[in-house]
């Protein structure tokens, strides 16, 4: 069985490659956000390397190997059906679940997370529109009408459903239900830039100011063109 901090690695290397379009991930990336010392990633890589987990090149950066992306897909699918599973039944909110399941998805059994997969009807998504890896270990399920775009991207005008969140920190989780955001929320964009680096939207009959910076980190399936 994987330890923990082998699974937390694979795990992290493939978020960061996927983030960045499969290219490798560096040891300055991987140290950040496990909050470790590039030595001990550097170790650690070396270690994932000799596991057949991933390639490791010096100076290149990092990739998983297939054996290293099914393993990174488990731990991924644990993660996300936990912190539905926590969210539907336990009632925790959406800044709460990501804590609780950090420490539970490596002591739950492959058997347990399918009878969770199955008791809450083999969702595509957890809580924060995150997709949720297939039981095979090796795919995650496309998304319908494509992939999504930042907001930060939407012209004036353009209606939009909320999809994602990539922040997914407690602060800004607790911002966003502060503004009334949360998936499948919808919306029209007001103005794209009003200049002094914010965007408005409509939310509810609500006017929204919003932070580019802010908008950048939700992803939304636009429909319709500017009017």
């Amino acid at each position: 069985m994987p330890s923990l901090t082998v699974e937390n690695y694979v795990k992290t290397i493939f978020q960061i490659t996927s983030a960045q379009g499969g290219n490798p991930a560096t040891t300055g990336q991987i140290a950040a956000a496990l909050s470790v010392s590039p030595g001990t990633v550097t170790s650690m890589l070396k270690t994932l390397d000799a596991a057949r987990l991933a390639t490791h090149r010096p100076y290149e950066g990092v990739s998983l190997s297939r054996a290293g992306r099914v393993l990174a897909l488990r731990v991924l699918r644990r993660h996300r059906l936990l912190e539905l599973f926590l969210m539907r039944v336990l009632d925790m909110t959406w800044d709460e679940v990501h804590d609780e399941a950090e420490h539970m998805e490596h002591a739950v059994s492959d058997l347990l997370v399918d009878r969770i997969d199955a008791w809450l009807g083999h969702p595509e998504s957890d809580p924060h529109g995150d997709p949720i890896p297939r039981a095979d270990g090796e795919s995650l399920p496309a998304p319908v009408g494509g992939p999504p775009r930042p907001l930060a991207e939407c012209d004036t005008g353009m209606s939009f459903r909320l999809a994602r969140v990539i922040d997914q920190s407690a602060e800004f989780l607790r911002y966003l239900t502060d503004a009334g955001l949360a998936i499948g929320t919808v919306g029209q964009v007001e103005r794209h830039d009003d200049g002094g680096g914010l965007m408005r939207i409509r939310v509810a009959r609500r006017s929204l100011a919003l932070a580019r910076d802010a908008a950048a980190k939700l992803l939304v399936d636009a429909d319709g063109q500017p009017t």
